[in-house]
């Protein structure tokens, strides 16, 4: 009886010993002892919780080597004063909510960040606010990792002397959820990161992209809002990319789209909104990719898509209200479309079965006059680019001939 009594202790030991909880508090306070992050980091124990109280900190690049959870009290600001780095984490389990960053100086040889954690897992950023910042979190060699409900705001006039708002390079299994981006040279960017989720996030006025990331497969985006970025959004280099439910909208300019998909494969872009765009999606170099259930409405162009982009299959897309539905650069089309609903269709259903009796050609003549010849746009709405139009929806002479949809819906799709 006492052996197995003595053996249950020692199993409870030994479990109790691995269970990672934080066990005592640190307050930070300017008017106490310990008026320094820092000063309670060198005292504190791994899993032990820093309180930071209401304050103005600045202690230049803060290191942290010990698992901790750091909680901002009356939003305590830390300030880099346009110099360093502020946090720089080596360390896994570290939690960091509730404080504001300040400053982090921009420098050309390093990229300096409000937070930064490198190779480390399970780190968590919540519920912070960045100002000013060169980069806000930067994750690198890093996995497991959260970016939740942050506030970034930065202040950059050039995209060289501009940092992105969260950064990934080289991570993988991380969740970046909730978060508000504006100013910074990209919202979100990512390069050589897997199986990663994007969610519910905003970018606006981003001085670049809303999201920009390249060579990460198997990630899912979706319920994101980017809005009047300079370029919209760019995926580049990747597979197995799902992107759903997201809002791209208000994005102007010369060479802006909602979307880039560039040397994309096997991915599935469904659901989406891209509203008022110069270009809705610009493909280029994607091949056996989904477009399903997607609605395209008041862009100028509502899809570009090049010739080196085969075996796509755009199935119930709504087409509304578009200058251009659809333009390409080749006679010869290795896509399918089906089942779309086009408002410039002007077929009819005998039969009233909802789909149209006679094939709709959505690239039009003046798409590609207008994409080869700009100042053309003068004429949009003249009678003589409406007769052309008709005429080459007859004969077609420099429009893909197979590029048709053969069973136009008559509604717009749910």
């Amino acid at each position: 009886m006492r052996v197995n009594f003595s053996i249950s202790c020692i199993i409870f030991f030994l479990l109790a010993i691995q269970i990672k909880t934080y066990a005592d508090k640190i307050i930070v306070d300017k008017n106490t002892a310990i008026n320094s992050i820092s000063k309670a980091i060198e005292i504190a124990n791994p899993y032990d919780e820093v309180i930071i109280k209401s304050g103005h900190y600045k202690e230049g690049n803060i290191i942290i080597t010990k698992p901790l959870k750091f909680i901002g009290e009356n939003n305590p600001v830390i300030d880099g004063e346009n110099q360093n780095e502020i946090f720089t984490v080596h360390a896994d389990d570290v939690s960091i909510s509730g404080i504001t960053f300040k400053n982090a100086g921009v420098s050309f040889l390093k990229e300096n960040a409000a937070v930064r954690f490198e190779n480390t897992k399970n780190g968590i950023v919540s519920d912070c606010k960045f100002y000013g910042n060169f980069f806000g979190v930067y994750l690198a060699k890093s996995k497991n990792c959260k970016v939740l409900n942050n506030y970034f705001e930065a202040y950059g006039k050039k995209e060289t002397s501009s940092g992105n708002g969260i950064h990934l390079w080289y991570c993988r299994d991380s969740e970046i959820s909730g978060n508000k981006i504006k100013g910074h040279r990209d919202g979100i960017y990512l390069e050589f990161v897997k199986q990663t989720t994007i969610s519910k996030n905003y970018g606006s006025n981003n001085l670049r992209y809303g999201l920009h990331f390249m060579f990460s497969d198997s990630c899912r985006y979706y319920t994101n809002h980017f809005e009047k970025n300079s370029a919209g959004v760019a995926v580049m280099y990747s597979r197995y990319v799902d992107m759903e439910g997201n809002m791209f909208n208000n994005n102007w300019g010369p060479a802006s789209y909602g979307l880039l998909l560039k040397d994309i494969s096997r991915s599935k872009i469904e659901r989406n909104y891209f509203i008022e765009n110069t270009t809705g999606i610009f493909i280029e170099g994607c091949d056996g990719s989904e477009f399903l259930n997607n609605q395209f409405e008041k862009n100028g162009w509502a899809i570009k898509l090049m010739a080196n982009s085969m075996e796509n299959i755009f199935i119930s897309n709504n087409f509304i209200a578009n200058t251009f539905d659809l333009s390409t650069n080749s006679r010869q089309n290795f896509n399918k479309f089906n089942a779309n609903y086009w408002s410039k269709y002007d077929g009819y259903d005998l039969n009233k079965d909802g789909i149209g009796d006679v094939p709709y050609r959505p690239v039009k003549l003046y798409s590609i006059m207008a994409q080869q010849n700009e100042p053309s746009l003068i004429l949009l709405n003249s009678l003589f680019i409406d007769l052309l139009n008709i005429a080459e929806s007859v004969f077609p002479s420099l429009t893909p001939e197979t590029l048709v949809d053969e069973s136009p819906m008559m509604r717009k799709l749910n």
